[in-house]
């Protein structure tokens, strides 16, 4: 019925099967790894030691067969010049010894690689400033899917930096930038790198190219990086991404819809990154981002779902049972999903939901596993299940000697090795023992006696017996004289910061040892851990007092002494009562509110055995989150006998969270939690805007400015702005409407607005509930008229190849700032890319520089003032000079003449586009001098006088010409002079 009985169930029985302390993990191997084998772990700890194989996709590998790829290396399997389309796949272990077997995890193998990015050109993308734009990175083809991404500028390294106006994604590899400038321009490339295989790809440049817009236009904020429906496991990290183009760059801004974004969160990357660490499930729920700019906000809402891969709640373990006795083997696994339970013996799936045994038989013995799995992932539990039968037997565990306290209890245990399971029996000396009031001999075999005596003292026999045998063993009983308190603690009563005792002394056996421990309110006190506050006689002593230092709130309660020995305990109690300031208040909450105040209702917090004399009434608003400020309160003073107060002189229409701080006599509590957020009631605004002015602006025009009024005195929606002028004289106001809460500026056009005329001007705020007050009236003028008739230009000429000059008459108009001069070659430039010159209202003439050599330009000026520019003057034609030689003069040679030195050069031959040669000039300075002495001469050579000072000095020649000075000849050619008492060395 039970089978027969194997070999290895002997009474000497110590070999164990197989036990994993090494397993298959996941392997991805680079398709350009230079070295050609993959090494997948396997390692059994067993005895007699395992033997192993391998399946792939749950078919056995046979690793001898020829031209085989795998061998076995111990327990390990090695794949020799891995092949893509026959290695991938599942694999996993079998370890095997005369227990039984059991199989590894399964591990997969797969092969990473990373493509290069196409080799397509990539057009350019035009963007005007101000807009946003979007770079596509289109990463290559690879294997795993994790790729990080960074962006370079030009050149590698030049990485670009990512801040609130850059942004790159980490899902799909693309680059954002807000708002675009003319800095921007410029070629991107993408790289994608793979951590998993080593390696980065870099995409051919994309030529971003700004365009110049003027005025640079606004645009509200518009996401375009948005997270999708995220789900996280428990204990993981996770980032969301969201990025917005824009002008002015978005803000984002991060919620969680149902509640509080967790503790463990972490905004980064000027907010495009929301992380989230070490997820719990309270974590889950729909977040949101919005992106917020002056033009407009945007928004997006997504769910965050937690899930949890499989853990063990209960798995088995390995277990030795009688033959014949009934057993269950029990798994538990928690998760989300639910996971599904598997069960193998010896490697071998079980068609079995439950491992539930009614008879054991020797066939049950084996190696067991349970598997728990959800889609997240797997696991495994493993243990042995042995079945035996065998006699009594107490080699292993002999009856012990025992003590006991007198007047206490013992047990004395029997606990032989036998299957079946025993019958018991007793004997003191040679009596034998049966079950009475005082002596009870236990279902496992245990002996308990109460009440203990002297007289219970003797050698103690147990007898266990079953179908296979029978044997005894024997041990002795000893009775000590039980541990008595003799001096108990005793209630106390102290105020914080004080110190105190508690008293304990017991008697005991005098060949045992006593020890004392002190728990407080059920909790044993470490008083290593808090030698701070606690302190005592050593162990050993008959006194086991403790102090008490500095005694804080928390150390008040039940204090309970026991004494101990090795055979018995005893223990006394006595209350501490700690006097200190009151605990925090509770369940603040808001009852009534106005629009300048709220009325709030708390329960009392604990008071510290000592009475409550006041209450301190705190608030923060939405402008100033991190600060708690004392409230203004009606009754002024909130006695300790209140539970609500009136908190007066807020705001309307803001947004305020309060908590509650009780005091007594020994001071100041804890504050309470937070009410929730509430916002008082809106009303009509009672701040006017301040610095109300103006004038000037484009001719027309009207401009009025303000300093724009705080958000916290919007006291209500559709918060904006009325401005009134008029001009001076006339009694009717006339009024418009701002509805920009941030506006800080009205233009009034109208063709008919007199130039430079006084207006009054003030400005008041509005909100859903009215209008508020007037600013004081400010006195302004409206803007000039632009310049209306054009200069005429008298002259202008030539100075040389690259210089010119030009006159004109100062324009009658009052009001001139200044002129501007703008010029241009007449065939080979457009007017849009002419050079300008600025010069003030006051100066008739300029020099124009930068010019091309030999070339016609088209010069006009127009004047112009605060309202805008005139109309340009006629256009008139200068021709630039000839450019002066390219060629250097070569100095030929030097000899010293009495008290000079004659330089002599060869004639400089110009170019036919260059200017005829008018002379030369030669440069007479000191070395490290810019400055020196200039001679000019229409020879080929010079006499240059020597000084005597002892100074090295430099010539250089130069040619001249109406276009321009020459190059100057060359630095190896340059004549270095040294004249002490009239000697002349060339260097």
């Amino acid at each position: 019925m039970h089978g027969e009985e194997p070999n290895f169930y002997g009474d000497e029985a110590t070999g164990y099967g197989p036990v994993f302390e090494e397993q298959p993990v996941e392997t991805i191997y680079p398709e350009e790894s230079p070295e050609a084998k993959i090494t997948m772990s396997c390692r059994a700890r067993a005895n007699p030691p395992a033997t192993y194989k391998w399946m792939k996709d749950d078919m056995e590998i046979d690793v001898n067969d020829e031209g085989s790829h795998y061998s076995l290396v111990g327990g390990n399997l090695v794949i020799s010049n891995p092949i893509k389309t026959q290695h991938v796949g599942k694999y996993s272990c079998l370890a095997s010894n005369m227990y039984g077997t059991v199989i590894s995890q399964d591990a997969s193998v797969q092969f990473g690689y990373l493509d290069l990015f196409s080799s397509e050109e990539r057009e350019s993308v035009y963007v005007k400033e101000g807009q946003g734009a979007v770079l596509l990175c289109a990463p290559p083809p690879h294997y795993p899917a994790e790729l990080s991404f960074r962006w370079i500028l030009n050149e590698f390294p030049t990485f670009i930096p990512l801040d609130k106006r850059r942004f790159v994604s980490q899902i799909t590899g693309n680059l954002y930038i807000s708002k675009v400038d003319s800095s921007d321009s410029g070629n991107y490339s993408c790289i994608a790198s793979s951590q998993s295989i080593s390696k980065s790809v870099f995409s051919n440049y994309i030529p971003l190219v700004p365009l110049a817009e003027r005025p640079i236009r606004k645009y509200p904020a518009d996401l375009k990086v948005k997270f999708p429906d995220t789900t996280a496991l428990v204990g993981q990290n996770i980032t969301l991404e969201c990025f917005a183009l824009g002008n002015p760059v978005p803000e984002i801004r991060w919620k969680k819809i149902d509640g509080q974004l967790p503790a463990n969160h972490e905004v980064r990357m000027a907010g495009a990154h929301l992380h989230l660490y070490n997820v719990q499930f309270e974590d889950g729920g729909t977040y949101q981002c919005e992106a917020v700019n002056s033009r407009g906000k945007d928004y997006h809402t997504a769910r965050v779902s937690v899930e949890a891969f499989p853990e063990w709640v209960e798995h088995i373990s390995s277990i030795e049972k009688d033959l014949s006795s009934d057993y269950t083997m029990s798994c538990m696994a928690s998760g989300k999903p639910k996971p599904r339970i598997r069960w193998l013996k010896n490697g071998e799936l079980l068609d079995r939901k439950e491992m539930r045994f009614s008879s054991l038989a020797f066939d049950d013995s084996g190696m067991y596993q349970c598997i728990a799995e959800n889609h997240h992932g797997v696991i495994y539990a493993n243990a042995e299940l042995r079945v035996f039968a065998c006699a009594p037997t107490f080699e292993h565990n002999p009856v012990k000697r025992v003590l006991a306290a007198k007047n206490g209890r013992v047990v004395i245990e029997c606990r032989p090795k036998a299957a079946p399971k025993p019958a018991f029996s007793w004997s003191k000396d040679t009596e034998l023992l049966s079950n009475s009031t005082r002596v009870f001999i236990w279902e496992d075999g245990s002996l308990e006696i109460l009440n203990v005596t002297r007289a219970d003292e003797g050698r103690y026999t147990c007898f266990a017996e079953n179908d296979r045998g029978k044997a005894n063993s024997t041990g002795s009983l000893q009775v000590t004289e039980s541990t008595k308190i003799t001096l108990a603690p005793a209630n106390s009563d102290v105020k914080v910061g004080e110190n105190t005792s508690m008293q304990c002394a017991a008697s005991h056996d005098s060949s045992l040892d006593i020890t004392f421990i002190w728990s407080l309110d059920g909790r044993v006190i470490d008083l290593h851990k808090d030698s701070q506050h606690y302190e005592r006689t050593p162990n050993g002593s008959s006194n086991g007092e403790l102090l008490i230092k500095n005694a804080q709130l928390k150390h008040a309660g039940l204090y309970t002494c026991m004494a101990q020995t090795t055979i018995d305990n005893v223990t006394a109690s006595a209350q501490l009562v700690v006097r200190g300031p009151p605990g925090a208040p509770g369940g603040v909450r808001v009852t009534n509110k106005t629009d300048k105040s709220a009325t709030l209702q708390w329960s009392r917090g604990a008071d510290n055995h000592n009475p409550i004399s006041k209450y301190t009434i705190q608030y923060r608003d939405s402008f100033s989150t991190d600060v708690w400020k004392a409230a203004t309160t009606s009754p002024a003073d909130v006695e300790g006998n209140e539970e609500t107060a009136t908190v007066v002189d807020l705001f309307p229409w803001t947004e305020y969270e309060f908590r509650v701080i009780a005091t007594n006599t020994l001071g100041t509590g804890e504050p309470s939690s937070p009410s929730l957020k509430h916002k008082t009631l809106q009303a009509v605004p009672v701040v006017a805007p301040s610095d109300v002015g103006g004038g000037g602006g484009t001719s027309k025009e009207l401009t009025i400015t303000w300093t724009p009024v705080q958000p916290q005195y919007y006291y209500g929606p559709n918060f904006g702005y009325i401005v009134a002028f008029k001009q001076q004289g006339n009694n009717e106001w006339m009024k418009v409407t701002v509805a920009d809460p941030q506006a800080n500026r009205y233009v009034h056009k109208d063709s008919s607005i007199p130039s430079s005329t006084e207006f009054q001007v003030k400005v008041k705020a509005f909100n859903s509930e009215g209008e508020g007050p007037f600013s004081l009236t400010a006195v302004i003028y409206s803007a000039q008229d632009a310049p209306s008739e054009a200069p005429v230009i008298v002259n202008g000429k030539a100075l040389s190849a690259t210089e010119a000059v030009v006159w004109w008459v100062l324009l009658s108009h009052p009001n001139i700032d200044g002129y501007q001069v703008k010029y241009w070659r007449n065939h080979e430039d457009s007017e849009g890319g002419a050079q300008r010159v600025v010069v003030p209202g006051t100066k008739d003439h300029t020099r124009l520089e930068g010019m091309k050599a030999n070339s016609n330009y088209l010069v006009e000026v127009r004047g112009y003032n605060s309202a805008g520019y005139g109309p340009p003057s006629k256009h008139l034609t200068i021709h630039t000079k000839k450019a002066p030689p390219s060629q250097a003069p070569r100095i030929t040679g030097h000899k010293l003449k009495g008290q000079s030195v004659n330089i002599a050069w060869e004639k400089v031959e110009p170019m036919p586009d260059e200017a005829s040669i008018e002379g030369y000039k030669v440069l007479y300075r000191k070395q490290g001098h810019s400055t020196g002495t200039l001679y000019t001469t229409s020879k080929l050579s010079i006499d240059i006088p020597l000084t005597a000072d002892g100074s090295l000095y430099v010539v250089e020649v130069r040619a001249h010409t109406e276009g321009g000075d020459g190059a100057v000849s060359n630095p190896l050619e340059k004549i270095l002079l040294y004249s002490p008492s009239f000697g002349f060395t060339s260097l």
